[in-house]
């Protein structure tokens, strides 16, 4: 784990000057590094997440791995709310066409009304396998819509300006590159979110996210979506 975090340390530091096309004016954010030495990094645990509307084996701690049926759909969330800070983690899909996601600043009503099956408001950050859209075309449908390489959306009445490319329906961030991989493999995702403001990192590379996030505070939850998944090196440094 180690040896990746400070690749990507030096990814993302060589990402940033390419970064500083802002849609808006805004104050510049801390320095976004990654590093297992960096100050105010520290591991999140199952101490830090209660269930909302899953079983009580859908979401399985074992160290920093976590391991998820996908059954039933719902999320576990983080108990204390977040405004500015930057997640590192790593997920893999252990079976084709899996679907999961990560929200952010989910509001805790929407999380208070889920009574039985169902997602909260937020803004998801999409944690889907390679299979999903060869499997959605499959019966003649168009996957123009969504991609599976780390799209960043709003969910309900949260609401997001998305960086281009741009969905159709103009709400999803679609990513610049590609660079999932496929089920089986480990992905990592390193995101920051500041001031309103999300960027996604894949595997390395900046490709999506989006500003003017509304609320721009709320929970972190990680998502079952109807097929195993699994994280692990669940990572977060809090922002001022």
């Amino acid at each position: 784990m180690n040896g990746t975090i400070t690749t990507l340390a030096l990814l993302v530091a060589l990402a940033l000057p390419a970064s500083t096309q802002e849609p808006s004016v805004r104050t510049t954010p801390p320095e976004a590094r990654i590093s297992a030495d960096a100050p105010g990094w520290r591991p999140l645990t199952e101490s830090d997440f209660e269930n909302v509307n899953c079983h009580p084996d859908t979401w399985t701690w074992e160290g920093d791995l976590i391991r998820c049926t996908g059954d039933p759909i719902g999320v576990t969330r983080m108990r204390k709310p977040l405004t500015n800070f930057e997640l590192s983690c790593e997920w893999r899909h252990l079976r084709s066409a899996g679907n999961s996601g990560i929200f952010i600043w989910s509001p805790l009503e929407s999380l208070d009304r889920l009574d039985g099956p169902g997602l909260p408001e937020g803004i998801e950050i999409q944690v889907l396998d390679l299979g999903y859209k060869e499997a959605y075309e499959r019966d003649g449908r168009t996957a123009d819509w969504f991609t599976c390489h780390g799209d960043v959306f709003p969910v309900g009445a949260s609401t997001m300006k998305p960086f281009p490319p741009v969905s159709p329906n103009g709400r999803r961030s679609f990513p610049t590159e590609r660079h999932s991989r496929g089920v089986g493999q480990w992905n990592h995702y390193y995101v920051r979110a500041i001031n309103g403001e999300v960027r996604l990192w894949v595997n390395g590379r900046e490709v999506s996210g989006g500003s003017e996030c509304s609320p721009r505070t709320g929970y972190l939850a990680l998502e079952s979506e109807g097929s195993p998944v699994e994280f692990r090196g669940l990572r977060i440094r809090e922002l001022p």
